[in-house]
């Protein structure tokens, strides 16, 4: 179980840098090749996969609590 957090907050960080990199680079690839075609929503799909990884480990953390393969650890909820 920890790895897989470990690889959804990895992968979530990858998509947040891959879109500053998209957010940097600007709508082209090239802009002294005409020829290219113009990039797309990269940015925009970039942060949709960050937001649905960071969706997806909230959800199997959840389920592994209902299943009790994780338990919660540190202070005690009481006075």
């Amino acid at each position: 179980m920890k790895y897989l957090v470990i690889a959804a907050f990895i992968a979530i960080l990858g998509s947040l840098g891959a879109a500053l990199l998209f957010m940097m680079r600007g709508g082209t690839t090239n802009p002294q090749d005409s020829e290219a075609a113009p990039r797309k929503n990269h940015m925009a799909r970039a942060l949709a996969f960050r937001v649905g990884f960071s969706i997806l480990l909230f959800v199997v953390v959840m389920i592994s609590y209902w299943m009790g393969w994780i338990q919660p650890t540190g202070l005690p909820m009481q006075p």
